[in-house]
């Protein structure tokens, strides 16, 4: 049975099928304490953070390290080691026993105190800066709590501190302050005023106190834990206001927590704000149906005012706990590294708060890897041992075994990164199981780029079962990341069995654009009258390619062959392009009605062509080309319009070639149309026109209507009336003739209009010119003769002088012009008739 025990997991729980993680994680103190343990019993335990103490059955006190290997060992006693005490410097140490022997000595001096007294000594206590020469003191705990100091010629004094209440059974000193518990509760003492400062009773007084110890603990100097039977006390020691001493001690204590547990308590420890509780627990067992000793408990509790929150509960399988009491358990704690350690009689463990590799351990464990890559990656500086890669690989794994392989392939991207081996590994495992696929869209394709076969692999797997997503990883991928001459190869391969297959031929021809065989690629682009023709060609300047293939683009997409011939002239010039379209002469026109378009002059050689073809294919658009050309020949364009009998564009043909007449009678005769005849007249402007063309209207009552309502602004309308034959029946005569006279009205109201706005304006600049010439004109020193270049006035201002100044600002001496005209006494400026001379100028200067 107790081989079984040593085998079995200290931390394991009652809840091992929690989702909830525990808080603590433990493990045996081995090594020297295996060793100890084996042929004697653990009867108590001191830690301090340099090392540890244990005591033993056998009286024998043991130093160890934290891993529990001996470092020191001392014969005390030949019976059961009651306490341990070290001072907080960790160089002194006080040991009791139950035969009554007390020892206090130094681990590193000489020092020591030696005592036995008459009953067994449960506990001794030394002052936590026993190192200090001043505070050489300590108290033991029999019948009487005894406080021993030295003093002069180093003899030690005992001193009486409590007695009457039965065996002292705990002892904790913090400070200045010193707790104890007897039979009846919890005293409080403070050292430095050597008064008892409280009294906690203890809540039930049926348990034996014996059997069921006082479990005492100071969080902080101030701070003491309670803990007896199922009972948990917090007590705060506060000062007392100076006007409430009168002859009460100058401390009091509150209990600021009190609570109850299920079961019974053989330790405290705090950890942080919360507490840590070790509990003796009894069941009933099944079989026998009788009382027996459970597995002890580790709880964090979070205290409150009346009760307590169970943060975790954590069962430990000890060793021989079938046969502890709860008298055998204690709970000793590491104040700067939160370790705690479970004392039983055959058994040491250490509970330590888990970190964050244990986190991670409990996640893996429960499959939580999302949540484990999570908190790695937070605490990639903390964690020792784990590793982000290894958890992402672990993550990988179970993705694929739950069969979300899409997912898996998707977190490969952040777990792989640029390890192009694991890349290549996971490509491998992926394949193995038939999902290349998945992994295929998050495939590196720059930094890292993996080796070819990786990405032919992928690519040959899509070819045999996915056309469209072979093409899609085609258009995706660079060219350069696989070997393009062996899917190629593939793909024709394929085509064999499935020629007509749009998809391969598609990826056929964008392969062979990577290969830069850009002949191949506009084969099959034209063939399968794909989009991006015409984007290949540009790009990749192909017009030497597609000299003979102009009929299959003009098929394809005739305006879009037609611009971009139209704009590489230099490259595909105009004739080759129309000898390529001579057996297709509908694009023909297409694309010289395009260039006529762009330039009249450009493809005048084949304006005598496109006569014919407009008449044969774009009509509409033949009449706008003969008016524009001056390159069509005439005569050739006649005979065509006559041959087919376009009677518009004949008549345009024999007027621009001089044939009014002609076209007249052509308007008249086969049109019947007496408004395009006028109209036509109108931009001939001939008289013998408008005679023809009255004399063929005049036996034609409806020709002559329409001649009565237009021609009155370009003939003379008697013309017209005077050959009227009497009797003839004109249809709407009167409303013709009431035309022509308001006609007449307009063109007279109109000549009176002209003629009074003329008049208004001759006035207007007539008045003009007679303010400017009525104004002076300044004469002063600065002003010369434009004759002689002399200043125009005389130095002396009494002298009389004659000076000439003209509307044109220019100046003279009267003596410096010429002789005036007999004919005409007025003077010009002759500067200003010089310049403005001109033909027919001496007649306008003889009027004038």
């Amino acid at each position: 049975q107790e081989s079984r025990s040593n085998e079995e997991s200290t931390d394991e729980s009652e809840e091992d099928e929690s989702e909830e993680e525990p808080k603590l994680k433990y493990e045996r103190l081995s090594n020297g304490v295996t060793e100890i343990l084996q042929k004697d019993a653990a009867s108590c335990m001191t830690v301090h953070e340099k090392f540890l103490a244990l005591g033993t059955h056998y009286g024998k006190v043991y130093l160890l390290d934290v891993q529990g290997n001996i470092t020191q060992k001392f014969d005390v006693s030949p019976v059961k080691i009651n306490q341990i005490s070290l001072d907080e410097s960790g160089e002194h140490m006080g040991v009791c026993s139950e035969d009554g022997k007390v020892q206090v000595f130094g681990l590193y001096s000489a020092e020591e105190f030696h005592e036995t007294f008459d009953c067994p000594i449960k506990i001794v206590a030394v002052h936590p800066h026993f190192v200090r020469s001043h505070f050489k003191q300590f108290v033991t705990g029999g019948k009487k709590l005894l406080l021993y100091e030295r003093g002069w010629m180093n003899r030690w004094k005992p001193s009486v501190l409590h007695e009457g209440e039965g065996n002292i059974r705990n002892v904790k000193w913090r400070g200045h302050l010193i707790a104890w518990a007897n039979n009846m509760g919890v005293k409080i003492l403070d050292m430095i005023s050597k008064q008892r400062i409280t009294n906690v009773p203890r809540d039930d007084i049926s348990l034996r106190p014996d059997m069921y110890p006082c479990s005492l603990c100071w969080k902080d100097n101030l701070t003491l834990i309670i803990g007896w039977g199922n009972s948990v006390k917090i007590c705060s020691v506060k000062e007392r206001h100076a006007s409430e001493m009168r002859d009460l001690p100058n401390r009091y204590v509150e209990i600021v927590f009190q609570f109850d547990t299920e079961f019974y308590i053989s330790g405290l420890a705090p950890l942080c704000d919360q507490l840590v509780i070790l509990s003796y627990v009894k069941e009933i067992s099944e079989k026998m149906e009788v009382e027996c000793c459970a597995r002890p408990r580790l709880d964090i509790v979070q205290p409150l005012p009346e009760s307590c929150e169970e943060i975790s509960s954590d069962a430990l399988t000890v060793r021989g706990f079938q046969e502890n009491e709860c008298r055998d358990y204690h709970l000793e704690y590491s104040e700067g590294e939160s370790l705690f350690y479970i004392i039983s009689p055959r058994d040491v463990v250490v509970a330590k708060e888990r970190d964050q590799d244990d986190h991670i351990d409990w996640l893996l464990e429960k499959k939580k890897y999302e949540e484990a890559l999570m908190a790695a990656e937070i605490s990639q500086k903390t964690i020792k041992k784990h590793k982000i890669l290894d958890i992402g690989l672990a993550y990988i794994n179970h993705l694929v075994e739950k069969g979300e392989y899409d997912l898996a392939a998707r977190k490969c991207q952040k777990i792989l990164g640029k390890n192009t081996e694991l890349w290549e590994f996971e490509v491998y495992k992926f394949k193995e199981i038939g999902q290349l696929k998945a992994i295929s869209r998050y495939l590196p394709r720059r930094d890292p780029v993996l080796k070819p076969l990786i990405y032919e692999m992928v690519l040959h797997e899509f070819l045999e079962s996915d056309y469209e997503g072979f093409a899609t990883l085609i258009k995706e991928w660079p060219g350069d990341l696989y070997n393009n001459t062996i899917i190629v190869q593939a793909v024709v391969d394929h085509l064999k069995k499935d020629p007509q297959n749009r998809t391969l031929l598609q990826t056929l021809a964008e392969l062979y654009t990577y290969d830069q065989r850009y002949g191949k690629a506009l084969e099959i682009y034209l063939t399968l009258r794909h989009k991006d023709v015409f984007q290949l060609i540009h790009k990749h300047n192909l017009f030497s390619s597609i000299r003979d293939k102009i009929v299959l683009l003009m098929d394809f997409d005739s305006e879009k062959a037609v611009d971009m011939l139209l704009d590489n002239e230099d490259k595909i010039s105009i004739d080759r392009v129309v000898e390529e379209l001579e057996n297709r002469p509908e694009l023909q026109h297409v694309y010289l009605h395009k260039l006529f378009k762009r330039d009249h002059h450009k493809g005048q050689r084949y304006h005598e062509k496109q006569i014919s073809l407009y008449a044969e294919y774009d009509r509409p658009n033949l009449l706008p080309f003969l008016r524009d050309s001056t390159h069509c020949p005439l005569e050739k364009a006649l005979e065509i319009c006559q041959q087919r009998n376009f009677v518009e564009e004949t008549v345009y043909l024999l007027s621009r070639m001089g044939n009014s007449r002609s076209a007249l009678k052509m308007i008249m005769e086969e049109l019947q149309d007496v408004d395009k005849a006028i109209e036509f007249a109108k931009e001939q402007d001939d008289g013998e026109l408008w005679e023809d063309l009255i004399l063929y209207s005049i036996d034609k009552p409806p020709f002559i209507t329409g001649l009565l309502n237009n021609i009155g602004t370009h003939v003379d309308p008697i013309l017209l009336i005077h050959r009227i034959k009497e009797g003839m029946e004109i249809p709407n005569l009167r409303d013709s003739l009431v035309k022509i006279l308001q006609d007449y009205n307009l063109q007279i109201l109109l000549r009176e209009g002209c003629k009074k706005i003329l008049v208004a304006d001759s006035l207007s600049l007539l008045k003009k010119m007679h303010r400017t010439q009525m104004k002076g004109v300044l004469v002063d020193e600065e002003n010369i003769c434009e004759s002689c270049l002399s200043p125009i006035l005389p130095s002396d201002a009494s002298k009389s002088f004659n000076v000439v100044v003209f509307h044109c600002r220019h100046m003279f001496h009267k003596e410096c012009l010429p002789v005036s005209n007999t004919v005409s006494p007025v003077q010009f400026c002759n500067i200003c008739s010089a310049k403005h001379r001109g033909p027919g100028s001496a007649i306008l200067e003889m009027k004038k």
